[in-house]
């Protein structure tokens, strides 16, 4: 197989990977991740301060014809300001926590690729190995020698734990 269909193969794989993750979401995380993507705009920015200086106006006396509801120092804006910064932070953080799901779907998804990968360079090197023998061509390379042992995931895992200072049990907590 060629590299260009490979890399073809494993592009499909992640596209038909996300679309799956994002047809999956249920009902709430649909609506969170389209307020987020609205929240992020300069039109919502835009919306935000125009209303807070109309706001303002209004409350100082500035718009002749419109009583004075929220006089100063503006404690019903500020209240309306504060839990406006609540569910904007609660729907971002629905948002990013799916997103790190799917982040770490996808980093198990590039292991397991990569751990295939490496199986195959093996057997690559494997079948070198036996052509070069068969023609009595002596390789004398360390490194190709330590190159044709399966790679141990989990001793790596292992080192990477010690190394971090945690665990896998740690984690899962």
């Amino acid at each position: 197989m060629s590299k260009e269909i490979r890399h073809h193969k494993s592009h499909q794989i992640v596209k038909n990977f996300e679309a799956d993750a994002l047809r999956k979401r249920p009902f709430a995380i649909k609506i969170a991740d389209f307020l987020t993507s609205y929240f992020g705009t300069v039109g919502f920015l835009l919306v935000n301060i125009l209303i807070y200086i109309i706001w303002v106006l209004i409350n100082i006396g500035k718009i002749p014809g419109i009583p004075i509801f929220d006089p100063y120092p503006h404690s019903f804006l500020n209240s309306l300001v504060s839990i406006e910064a609540i569910f904007l932070t609660v729907i971002v953080l629905i948002s990013q926590n799916r997103a790190n799901q799917i982040d770490k779907l996808r980093q198990e998804l590039q292991l397991q690729v990569n751990l295939y990968s490496e199986k195959e360079t093996t057997k690559i090197l494997e079948i070198v190995k036996k052509i070069a023998d068969a023609k009595g061509i002596k390789i004398d390379d360390k490194e190709i020698e330590e190159m044709l042992k399966e790679i141990d995931a989990s001793y790596i895992e292992r080192k990477l734990e010690e190394q971090l200072g945690f665990s896998t049990k740690t984690l899962k907590l």
